[in-house]
Formats: structure tokens, C-alpha cells, sequence
């Protein structure tokens, strides 16, 4: 190693810092709207089709273009392309803050998601640079843990905002912390690249194009008319574009998203309970935030300070479960997470009705929260080290795009079950419309538990030979030279052992 302990030591917590901050300002935002739905309706008008957009419209641009957004910092810089996002995220939510309308939000929402979709994989493929790979479950742990804090925060923060002045100001509070980290990243970042590819322009279309007219259909389902022409057109193109998105994908010689990624089971069966786990969560949140004021009669902070048994526990939880993934592998803390989501979500949905105490719904907001703190930190710990350095940048848009495009269809579908069995028209009405919409987040939680169990453990056991350090340009070597780009396995390999493109 050319640097001193040190110098890797500042660079380490700096890069922890910056990305952790970054990645807490795009979850916050992420969900700091759900708790402003009820807000944005009564000042804007609109109806679920409407309110969903406004959450769509950022997560369908993010998922679309988070692997767009990891190949342009592997080719023009990471640290580059992050200041880039970042200035672009900044903008956007001072947009959003001065929209009109609800078209004018939704639109700078959208810009708002290119932004992020740039800004959020390149967090964790920086930080992954700068932390030795020892070192890189708790990390990610304490990167999880802040990203989770987010979560906790988001709807105390959005709910005391709101009470106190106006849903605008939960986007004007991304503008100074952007203003603050642009020049620091640009100071205190280290720059690296990947290996310089082409950007996969047909393949970003068709990727977006397929998942955009898929949710458009969910959203549109129960007002046009489930056996609607709209509708079913909708779900026909969006199945045939993704499936000439997959077979360009295995033709071209710069694919956005390396098929060959998916020959590995563990990195196949990690991005599968990702999506499934922000399936069940997005579209929880999005009813949940709503049935807490709509129903229970809270204010936005009082619903949001009611949430945190369930949104807390991440940012205590979450590091000692990146810890604990370096000791003892993922697989099984994983599972047993997702499990107890699974079993919170079924729970909850259970009890609730138009009245029902608060005591009543505390253990399964626990139960949630803790399975939702078991997850974040080993999963992270499984894509990046399932895939060679030069390949992290893009697995880790990869991930966190299939897992945001899972929240997308959450939205949507947990919107479409909501308004097939109930409404807004009174408590009642919403209450049925909630139970059914949370059962079926219940169940995306169990089928990714249960798939889980498909990790090979050993696999899934950090290993200093698999995870190699990325080198940073500029700067010394990240980790110990060797003469070999891939890393090796000790002993021989099988194929759930073998590393992508191999």
C-alpha cells in the first residue's frame, strides 16, 4: 500500500461521510413525500392516480436510469458524474418546492430521480473504493444505517415541516445540503473509473419504456378498466419491450446491464429479494402514511413520530448487522429479516381498522422495523462482493435499480388493490382498501425470505480474495497489487462459486 494508515484512514471517513449524507438527503426525499400526500391533495387537488405520480415520477426515472447513471461515472469519473448528480438532485427539488401545479411537480420529480439515479449507485461504488474489504460490511452497515435513519426520520421531519409551514419546504431542505456537499465532494473525493464502456442508449430506452408502460397500466387499472384496450395494450407492449430489452442486452457489446451478471446465483437471488423487499415496503409506506392522518386523525409529525418503532430501529441495527455479515455470512440474516417483515406487515394488517388503538399496532411496526434493519447492510455486502471490481459500479446501479423499480410496482400495485376495495370516501372504506394492499406486501416479504434460502452461505461469507479493492486514479493502489484483475477462490470452484463472466 502507497498510503500511509493515515491518509487511507481521512479518506475512508471522508468518503463514509459524503456518500452516507448524499445517500440519506435521496432517501429522505424518497419517502418524505408520502407523509406530504395528504397536504399536496388538499392544496393541489387529485385523486390516488394523481398522488401516486407524484411518488412514480421519481422512483420510474431513478429505476430507470440508475444503471445509465453507474456506466457514466465508470467512464467519465465517479466522482465527477456524483457532483454532477448532485447539482442536478439540488435543482430539481428547488423545482419541485416552486411547482404550481401538480403537473409541474410531477415533472420536477422526474428530474429529480435523473439526478438521484446519477448520484445514488456512485455513493456506494465511492465508498467502496475507500474502504479496505475487510472493513466493507461495516461500512456498509454504517451506510445502511444512516440511509435508515432516513427512512425514521423522513416522516417526523415531512409531518414537523408540514405542521409548521407547507409541503414545499420538505423539497427546500435538499437545497442547502446539496450547496454544502458540491464543493467538499469536489475536495475530498477521490477520482476513479471502471472499465470505459458506450453508453447502451437503446437499452436505457427500452428498459424504461417497458417498466414505464407496465406501471402506467397498474395505475391506470382500476379507473380505465382492468379489461380496458388502454390498459391491456399497456401490459402487452411493456412485456414485449422488456423482453427485446433482455435479448439486446445479450447481443450488443456494451449492455447497460451485463446479462452475464446473472449466471451467478448469488447476485441473481440478491437483486430478486431486493425487489421484492422494496416492493413490499414502497407500497406499504405510501397507504400506511395515509391511513395514520386520514384515519387515525394525526397530524403529519404526529403520524410520523407514530411510525418510528417501525422506521428507527434501522439506524441502531443496521451496522451491527454489517458487522455481523463479515462474521457470519448474509444468508441467514437475510432470511430471518425478511421473515420477520413478512410476519410485522401480516400483522398489522390484521389489526387494523378505523379504530384501533395505538399499543395495538406498536409490535408489528417493531417486528417490521428490526426484519427492514436486517436486510439493508447485508445486501449491500452480498452485490459487492459477488462481482469483480470492475464490475461494481454497475452491479451496484443494477441492484439498487431492480430494487427501486420494485418499489415502483409497489406503488402501483398496492395503489391498484387499494382502489379495487376501497376509497377515500370514509374510514371504513379506506380501511378496506388498506388490509388487502398490505397482505399482498406481506407476502412479497415471505416469497424473498424464502428465496434467500437459495444463497450459498459460503458464498455469501465475506472472502479477501473475492472481494478485491478498486484502485483509484490518482491516488495509490486501494489495496494490495497483485497481477491478477479477477479475483481467485481458494480451492477449486463450482458454479455457484464462479465469478460473473468468468
Amino acid at each position: 500500500m502507497t498510503t500511509d494508515d493515515p491518509t487511507r484512514r481521512t479518506r475512508t471517513l471522508w468518503a463514509l461521510t459524503i456518500t452516507s449524507a448524499a445517500g440519506f438527503m435521496i432517501g429522505l426525499d424518497n419517502l418524505i413525500v408520502t407523509t406530504a400526500l395528504p397536504a399536496i391533495r388538499q392544496d393541489l387537488g387529485g385523486g390516488i392516480d394523481d398522488l401516486s405520480w407524484t411518488v412514480n415520477a421519481y422512483t420510474l426515472c431513478f429505476a430507470a436510469l440508475l444503471m445509465t447513471g453507474s456506466t457514466l461515472g465508470e467512464r467519465f469519473g465517479r466522482r465527477r458524474m456524483f457532483v454532477i448528480g448532485l447539482a442536478v438532485f439540488t435543482a430539481a427539488s428547488a423545482a419541485a418546492a416552486l411547482a404550481p401545479g401538480l403537473p409541474a411537480l410531477i415533472a420536477a420529480r422526474a428530474v429529480q430521480g435523473l439526478g438521484a439515479a446519477v448520484l445514488l449507485p456512485l455513493t456506494l461504488t465511492l465508498l467502496t473504493v475507500a474502504v479496505p474489504a475487510e472493513r466493507r460490511g461495516m461500512a456498509f452497515g454504517i451506510w445502511g444505517g444512516v440511509n435508515g435513519s432516513a427512512v425514521a426520520l423522513g416522516p417526523v421531519i415531512g409531518g414537523a415541516v408540514i405542521d409548521q409551514l407547507s409541503w414545499q419546504w420538505i423539497f427546500w431542505l435538499n437545497v442547502p445540503v446539496g450547496l454544502l456537499l458540491l464543493p467538499v465532494s469536489r475536495l475530498r473525493l477521490a477520482e476513479s473509473h471502471g472499465s470505459a464502456r458506450r453508453l447502451d442508449v437503446p437499452g436505457t430506452l427500452l428498459a424504461a419504456s417497458g417498466v414505464f408502460a407496465l406501471v402506467l397500466s397498474l395505475v391506470r387499472g382500476e379507473s380505465a378498466g382492468w379489461r380496458s384496450a388502454e390498459v391491456l395494450a399497456g401490459f402487452v407492449v411493456g412485456a414485449v419491450l422488456l423482453v427485446v430489452f433482455v435479448r439486446w442486452e445479450l447481443r450488443t457489446s456494451s449492455p447497460m446491464l451485463p446479462m452475464r451478471l446473472f449466471r451467478h446465483r448469488a447476485f441473481s437471488v440478491v437483486n430478486a429479494i431486493g425487489l421484492l423487499n422494496f416492493f413490499g415496503l414502497f407500497g406499504s409506506v405510501f397507504l400506511l402514511t395515509q391511513y395514520l392522518q386520514g384515519v387515525q386523525g394525526y397530524s403529519p409529525v404526529e403520524a410520523g413520530v407514530r411510525m418510528l418503532p417501525w422506521t428507527a430501529l434501522p439506524i441502531v441495527v443496521t451496522p451491527f448487522a454489517g458487522m455481523l455479515s463479515d462474521r457470519v455470512g448474509s444468508r441467514g440474516i437475510l432470511v430471518f429479516g425478511l421473515a420477520l417483515q413478512a410476519v410485522g406487515m401480516a400483522w398489522y394488517a390484521a389489526v387494523t381498522a378505523p379504530r384501533v388503538s395505538y399499543a395495538a399496532q406498536i409490535p408489528p411496526l417493531v417486528l417490521s422495523g428490526l426484519g427492514m434493519s436486517l436486510f439493508l447492510a447485508p445486501v449491500a455486502n452480498v452485490v459487492m462482493s459477488s462481482v469483480r471490481s470492475e464490475e461494481q459500479g454497475i452491479a451496484s446501479g443494477a441492484s439498487t435499480s431492480l430494487r427501486n423499480i420494485g418499489g415502483v410496482l409497489g406503488v402501483a400495485v398496492s395503489g391498484a388493490v387499494f382502489s379495487a376495495n376501497g376509497g377515500y370516501r370514509s374510514a371504513a372504506l379506506f380501511v378496506d382498501g388498506l388490509r388487502p394492499a398490505l397482505f399482498i406486501g406481506a407476502t412479497a416479504f415471505a416469497v424473498a425470505s424464502v428465496a434467500a434460502l437459495m444463497l450459498s452461505n459460503r458464498y455469501s461469507r465475506p472472502s479477501r480474495h473475492r472481494a478485491e479493492n478498486l484502485r483509484p486514479s490518482g491516488t495509490g493502489t486501494a489495496g494490495p497489487p497483485s497481477t491478477d484483475s479477477r479475483p481467485s477462490t481458494p480451492g477449486p470452484t463450482t458454479d455457484d462459486e464462479r465469478q460473473p463472466g468468468a
